[in-house]
């Protein structure tokens, strides 16, 4: 029997039918909670669309995240490289780049872009997929936004390979890996941890620890995040902004929300010194994984008492602590993370340009826009 599949685009995830979250129980950031979330504090330059792929017109198989960006909306593409490249780079985007459709979520890293039932026919689950996607560029394009570029992202090399048989004339791109921490079965608290760590890196761990003499570090409840709300935004906005590159800057509400909807899978740890919040890190509990979201901190306070690197070390405690397989740390910061234990995964995503020229020069382009990262991987352990 020839199984037939249709698409519908939701705008909203209060339109979402019932039976969603039975296609997202292995991962919450497809859940129709975290799709609230993100509707409803996401970023100013952002808006999402949640397409259902469904067999015979009834049944759902398919749940996908898309989200559009448009740069007219963004004060700066990230401020830490102030040369000629960078505002050449910024033109660019402006002018041929400033409106993006991602298919997944361009917040996290990792597989977020789509869960189908696992009895479903994969390669025409996702020729209806390219037809949902075409569908949403032409949506858009009717309210003025003509997509520029559309990306797939991020998957590992096995997970691209049916992307890519379907969608032929897109350029497979790889960007910074994702930092994944694994944990060793044995490790029962922190301790078996810091034992697994070679002298170097115990060393490592007990000055980083000896310079946090005096921090608080304190877990905060919604009422918390709520008193602390512009302090929160403003020591994220001065991480965010600094970075060497930038697409979105989230809202001022958007961890409270964040809080209010997923409970207790949403954790915010404040730091604080002096009675003062000089820093915050955030974790999502994703099943047996644990993810490591936005962070913000004081940057006079942050080297002086090696902050960012007491954060890895409080997240990986937690983690070991309650149970969890891994941590996912994904991109930024590579070599750090690579000293307290996490590997790279390489992974990939597709791209395509709207304009013929710049699609059959894409990676060029592509190489342009991403900026190249030089580390030396560390290890570690024993």
């Amino acid at each position: 029997m020839n199984t037939t599949y249709s698409f519908r685009i939701y705008k909203s995830a209060s339109q979402l039918p019932s039976e969603w979250n039975a296609l997202a129980s292995s991962n919450i950031f497809l859940t129709r909670e975290y799709l609230e979330v993100l509707e409803n504090s996401s970023p100013v330059n952002m808006t999402c669309h949640f397409i259902g792929i469904f067999e015979e017109e009834k049944k759902l198989v398919g749940i996908v995240l898309s989200q559009f960006l448009f740069a007219e909306k963004l004060e700066s593409f990230g401020e830490r490289d102030k040369c000629l490249k960078t505002s050449v780079r910024n033109f660019a985007l402006k002018n041929f780049a400033s409106h993006v459709l991602f298919i997944g979520n361009n917040m996290l890293t990792g597989q977020n872009a789509f869960a189908f039932d696992k009895n479903i026919k994969q390669s025409k689950a996702i020729k209806t997929l390219h037809k949902a996607i075409t569908q949403l560029k032409k949506d858009l394009k009717e309210k003025g936004k003509k997509v520029h570029i559309t990306s797939i992202k991020d998957f590992t090399e096995k997970e691209i390979k049916p992307l890519q048989d379907e969608f032929k004339n897109n350029y497979t791109f790889s960007t910074q890996p994702n930092m994944i921490f694994d944990i060793n079965e044995n490790w029962k608290t922190e301790q078996d941890y810091i034992d697994a760590l070679s002298k170097k890196y115990r060393d490592q761990y007990k000055r980083a620890r000896k310079k946090a003499d005096g921090i608080v570090k304190q877990q905060m409840s919604l009422s918390d995040i709520k008193k602390y709300e512009d302090v929160i935004y403003d020591l994220y906005f001065h991480v965010a902004k600094n970075a060497p590159f930038n697409t979105f800057f989230l809202a001022r509400n958007h961890f409270s929300f964040f809080k209010e909807i997923m409970g207790e899978n949403f954790l915010l740890y404040g730091y604080f010194l002096d009675e003062k919040l000089i820093g915050f890190n955030t974790l999502i509990k994703n099943g047996e994984v644990m993810d490591t979201y936005f962070l913000g901190y004081d940057e006079s306070v942050q080297r002086e008492k090696m902050l960012y690197l007491n954060m890895l070390y409080d997240m990986i405690a937690y983690s070991i602590k309650k149970g969890f397989k891994e941590i996912v740390f994904a991109r930024t910061a590579l070599e750090i993370k690579s000293s307290v234990g996490a590997k790279p995964v390489k992974m990939y995503g597709l791209i395509t340009h709207s304009n013929a020229l710049i699609n059959h020069n894409i990676s060029r382009f592509f190489n342009y826009l991403e900026p190249k990262t030089e580390w030396q991987e560390r290890n570690p352990f024993k």
